[in-house]
């Protein structure tokens, strides 16, 4: 391994690869004092992102970077990341005393066995953000947690490279990992899709600028949900309002066209095979999701006693369009 010329403590880091993720933390680590001595790049994008992050750092192959580095940062795709290190472990690639950083979400340290058992460190540091690929997101970086797995005698060494980057480092049991991925990726992942929904909605009525439209709706929301949690929930469903839930689902269900083929599909726990082998069109996919998430609302509103039992069962009727609602 090369040995950094930066002051005491810092360290020669190898990125891989130059992805949104990995360009972005790699500048971060540069920016902390670590010279970043090889950065993967092997798409005409990944290269303008390191070109454009990573000035002056040489483009490198794989074995180049683990060989030359001291800390190793895989930013990989999740999927891709087992078979990355089983076989730079095949090569004998990994160094005694390496540390290898991984910044997947789903996986804590047991995908990194074959870097212990060469002698190395294994650290998980999951950055609890989504990432442009630009320098604007160095600054996010301040408002970031980072989702943080680590034997516990290395785990300070975890920590102090999130704190570096500017981020807080949350610590993540190793067992945990996959509902922490699965939590964020719900409160994530799925708001774009609700999201994307409700402005496809908007433009089918005619208004030109859905996103303007619903940014302040939907960032108040977050905000209050954010600073005051379940005292949050509003909306008809919450307040029980069920001749307004009525009318939601007959939209939808015009929407959809005929309500038929988007009742068939919809009802929260049916599946694509339920519905057949067609894949659901917009309408009747927003009426699913509508309905899904509607009761999810419901079930939370009873329990937490803003609607009462009698109430929860007209807004289920309503959602299912069923007489007695």
């Amino acid at each position: 391994m090369s040995q950094s010329s930066q002051r005491p403590g810092r360290l020669g880091v190898g990125v891989i690869s130059a992805g949104k993720v990995g360009a972005v933390l790699g500048a971060a680590l540069r920016a902390a004092g670590h010279a970043v001595v090889g950065v993967h790049a092997s798409s005409p994008e990944s290269r303008e992102r390191a070109a454009a992050l990573l000035p002056e750092v040489p483009v490198l192959d794989v074995p180049t970077i683990v060989e030359r580095s001291e800390l190793v940062l895989l930013a990989v795709p999740d999927d891709q990341l087992p078979g990355l290190v089983s076989g730079l472990a095949a090569i004998g690639a990994w160094q005694p005393g390496q540390l290898v950083v991984h910044t997947s979400g789903r996986y804590g340290t047991e995908v990194l066995e074959p870097v212990r058992a060469a002698g190395g460190i294994g650290l998980a540091v999951h950055p609890a953000m989504t990432f442009t690929g630009l320098s604007l997101d160095l600054q996010r970086l301040v408002d970031c947690s980072f989702g943080v797995t680590a034997a516990a005698p290395v785990l300070p060494i975890a920590q102090a490279l999130v704190v570096e980057m500017g981020a807080e480092p949350v610590v993540i049991a190793e067992a945990d990992r996959p509902l922490y991925h699965a939590a964020l990726a719900h409160g994530s992942n799925h708001v774009m899709t609700i999201l994307g929904e409700s402005m496809q909605v908007l433009g089918e009525i005619g208004v030109e600028h859905p996103d303007r439209v619903l940014g302040p709706l939907v960032r108040a929301t977050v905000d209050n949900a954010l600073a005051s949690g379940e005292n949050a929930l509003t909306g008809p469903v919450a307040r029980g309002d069920v001749s307004t839930v009525v009318a939601h689902v007959a939209a939808l269900r015009e929407l959809a066209g005929d309500g038929a083929p988007a009742d068939a599909g919809s009802r929260p726990g049916d599946s694509d095979r339920d519905a057949g082998t067609a894949v659901p069109g917009p309408g009747e996919q927003l009426l699913a999701g509508y309905r899904a998430l509607a009761h999810q609302t419901a079930r939370r509103a009873v329990a937490s006693g803003r609607i009462d039992e009698t109430t929860y069962r007209a807004v289920i009727a309503a959602l299912e369009n069923e007489d007695r609602a």
